[in-house]
């Protein structure tokens, strides 16, 4: 009988994540995000949301992208670790 086994996430693992962030990030920053890919959406008359998405090496290089985002003045909508197993 086979067993269904959750990854678990640890601090120095490397992991996919989306950050999304109000206002719009052309996609030139995507080295100064570490390589992130960069999408820009808009509902309807909305204002754009920033979408980074990819790899990251480890919690302390997520803390360190945050850090620049905060730098910038663009508060975080949502960051989620995304399992990438499948």
């Amino acid at each position: 009988m086979m067993k269904n086994v959750k990854q678990k996430l640890t601090l120095d693992q490397t992991a996919t994540y989306q950050i999304k962030v109000p206002g719009h990030l052309d996609e030139c920053w995507s080295e100064w995000a570490g390589g992130m890919t960069i999408t820009v959406e808009s509902e309807g008359d909305g204002p754009p949301v920033t979408t980074l998405t990819g790899i990251v090496v480890d919690q302390a290089a997520l803390q360190g992208l945050l850090r620049r985002l905060y730098s910038l003045g663009l508060p975080l909508i949502s960051v989620n670790w995304l399992d990438t197993r499948e």
